[in-house]
């Protein structure tokens, strides 16, 4: 049986790619911050799902994780972070400092906890975000952080053949991410999306968890950035 740890899997996309794996016959063990949220999590996905509180800022505790795991198959980071959107002129070191210290050393430092018991025949997947080729004012913070993480994947995946490693960059998906906005801005802002998108609507959870099942379960697939977002990088 193919055994999965997901990072950040406890909620949004990380739940729904947990979700689909396991109804797709595979053991996945969870990680997420919140213990309410990893009981609910384990309860829905059921009795192929195991998890964990782990902050994955926490390189010694995600070394932990891995290390009562033993043998794992794949692993999945989908680890967010927050802060950082807003135009350069009202940057701050502390904000960019905040940005790369709870996205990007979460993903490659939770990277390199799991080598120790990942399988020669596996791989790692991030899951990133279109911001990193995103034209828009106000999100260089967060191109600079997920454009890195995407960065690495080529060199990883030949640093670390014959594991795979990839990225997954989802567009504007319907989760919690969007909550900080209140919910009438939220409603709007989703809305407008949707209707700049060639598909007409915004990203699901599911859209994404797709994709991320996909890379995951092809093993000729490596060194590779999957966008997902709608046709948002194209002009309608």
């Amino acid at each position: 049986m193919m055994r999965v740890v997901i990072v950040g899997g406890t909620s949004g996309i990380g739940l729904a790619t947990a979700s689909r794996l396991v109804a797709g016959g595979a053991e996945v063990f969870v990680t997420g911050r919140s213990e309410e949220r990893l009981r609910a999590a384990v309860k829905q996905l059921g009795d192929r799902a195991g998890g964990e509180v782990a902050d994955a800022r926490d390189t010694g505790a995600m070394r932990a994780v891995f290390e009562g795991l033993g043998g794992v198959d794949h692993v999945i980071i989908a680890v967010t972070g927050r802060g950082g959107a807003g135009p350069l002129s009202s940057l701050t070191g502390e904000t960019l400092a905040g940005a790369v210290a709870g996205k990007l050393v979460p993903h490659l430092m939770t990277a390199q906890a799991a080598l120790g018991v990942l399988s020669r025949e596996g791989s790692i997947t991030f899951v990133t975000a279109a911001s990193a080729g995103a034209a828009f004012p106000g999100v260089s913070v967060l191109a600079a952080v997920n454009g890195a993480i995407e960065a690495t994947v080529p060199g990883l995946a030949v640093e670390l053949a014959p594991v795979r490693v990839n990225a997954v960059s989802p567009g504007v998906i319907d989760t919690d991410w969007w909550s900080e906005l209140g919910e009438e801005a939220r409603a709007a802002f989703l809305a407008g999306t949707a209707e700049s998108l060639p598909v007409r609507r915004v990203g699901r959870p599911e859209d994404v968890a797709a994709t991320i099942e996909y890379v995951v379960r092809n093993s000729f697939v490596t060194g590779t950035v999957l966008t997902v977002d709608g046709g948002g990088k194209l002009k309608v």
